[in-house]
């Protein structure tokens, strides 16, 4: 029997005792420091949970059914921690498997799970969940009027699901609590709610939802509620009244301060965690030191939704993207750059567009220390250099290599008023200057999914290595 039905046995007979969770990693892939993973283990958790996906890594990798990790990175990580769960005999959680989530992501880290398997010479019992909605389902519900966009998104069309490369919902912890009951000792899934993955065991433990998911949505980022922060593995103890945190790395304090900060984190209310299961009111927390690195939480408040719902991602190619990497340090080029932007894309549409053939592609420029993340605020004196990114979109990776590298060369020429020199107005990092960047994609589907039965989006699947 797993550890985690051992522990609902012994939880159901009235032996009730805090619970140990092990948040091993910020995002599974990116490297997890062993020592503090080896004193997390020390500790005797009861579970380590790792997430693995995110939306902050844009829809490329969702559209592309690409892992934003290497796969060496991927494979380093998973052995790292499934070996420690297997040795201590303990449940390993991971979610958003592959970076997005999808069937292809899924797939790309299960292979490297069994593989670690075969080397080490392990054997457990591995369940995934698959979080790959149908494009059927999808369209049903948008015609039964189950579907609403999220903030900045437009309303769901046909066009938009049949553009969709792939399309996911995030599970909660209804999907983690089926796989849990299956007896599974690893437990892989696609894209899911990063609370799901550290609150469902102690949901099914007795212990209040509103802390528990609380808990897990600080330990989903390893240390980063941390000062300093940071990815080392962290901590959360876990009874009835509330939750203590620390850090595994000694030098970072979960302090009181610290700790409430995080509830800024991907968070658009921080007194609100939105999850399909409800909501979970943060107004009332409480925030107490225990010593000087670790924090005691308390105080948060579940709200069971009477509208359960999931929220869909779906990824669509919008073309091909070409970029230029370059630099200005000229005070002139600098000051007249809308006026050289605005002639060049003209020429260049001029040059690549024959005999007056509609234009095909999208040309942009940003210049990073002036607009490129915000804009300058008005009458603000100009930088004395500048970083220019130029971006094409074509329907070719062909195409938009052919503009961008005709917009460089007369950007690097542009007769602009004031002028001294006829070249040299940009300088280049590297050569090419120019570079490929593959296909390009678009969240096309961002949206909120009514979805009163959910065992029937999240299919588990179990089987014994």
């Amino acid at each position: 029997m797993s550890h985690a039905l051992r522990l609902v046995e012994a939880f159901a007979a009235g032996k009730r005792r805090p619970i140990r969770i092990l948040g091993a990693s910020g995002q599974l892939g990116y490297g997890i420091p062993a020592e503090p993973l080896r004193r997390g283990i020390e500790c005797g958790p009861d579970m380590i949970g790792c997430d693995m996906g995110s939306t902050d890594i844009g829809p490329n990798y969702l559209g592309a059914g690409k892992m934003a990790v290497s796969r060496e990175g991927a494979k380093r990580d998973l052995s790292r921690v499934l070996l420690a769960a297997r040795g201590a005999d303990i449940p390993l959680v991971i979610g958003s498997a592959g970076s997005a989530g999808a069937a292809p992501h899924l797939g790309q880290t299960l292979e490297i799970v069994r593989e670690i398997a075969r080397e080490e010479g392990l054997s457990f019992r591995l369940a995934s969940i698959n979080a790959d909605i149908p494009r059927d389902r999808v369209r049903r519900s948008l015609a039964e009027g189950g579907i609403t966009p999220m903030e900045g998104m437009t309303p769901l069309d046909a066009a938009d699901i049949d553009g969709a490369a792939h399309i996911v919902a995030q599970m909660g912890m209804e999907a983690f609590r089926r796989a849990f009951e299956t007896g599974a000792e690893v437990i892989v899934a696609g894209r899911a709610c990063d609370t799901a993955i550290f609150a469902t065991l102690p949901v099914m433990l007795g212990f209040d939802p509103g802390l528990a998911i609380h808990m897990a949505k600080i330990v989903e980022c390893a240390s980063l509620c941390c000062v300093p922060g940071g990815r080392d593995s962290i901590l959360a103890t876990l009874d009835d009244d509330g939750f203590e945190l620390e850090s595994m790395e000694h030098v970072r304090r979960a302090t009181p301060s610290s700790v409430a900060a995080h509830a800024l984190y991907e968070q658009a209310d921080p007194n609100m965690i939105h999850e399909p299961a409800g909501s979970v009111d943060l107004g009332g927390v409480r925030y107490a030191a225990l010593d000087d690195r670790r924090t005691r939480v308390s105080g948060a408040r579940f709200r069971p939704t009477d509208r359960p719902r999931v929220k869909l991602e779906g990824a669509s190619l919008v073309g091909f993207r070409s970029v230029l990497v370059a630099a200005a340090a000229d005070r002139r080029f600098i000051a007249a750059r809308d006026e050289i932007v605005e002639g060049l894309d003209r020429l260049v549409e001029q040059l690549v567009c024959d005999d007056g053939a509609p234009r095909d592609y999208r040309l942009f420029f940003r210049f990073y220390g002036i607009d490129g993340v915000t804009p300058a605020p008005e009458g603000a004196p100009l930088p004395r250099e500048v970083g220019v990114i130029g971006e094409c979109i074509a329907a070719s990776p062909a195409r938009a290599a052919e503009v961008i590298r005709t917009a460089k060369q007369y950007l690097l020429h542009y007769g602009f008023a004031g002028r001294l020199s006829t070249a040299g107005n940009l300088a280049f990092p590297f050569t090419p200057p120019e570079l490929d960047a593959g296909a390009a994609y678009r969240f096309s589907i961002y949206h909120l999914m009514d979805a009163e039965d959910q065992a029937d989006l999240f299919p588990v699947t179990v089987e014994k290595l």
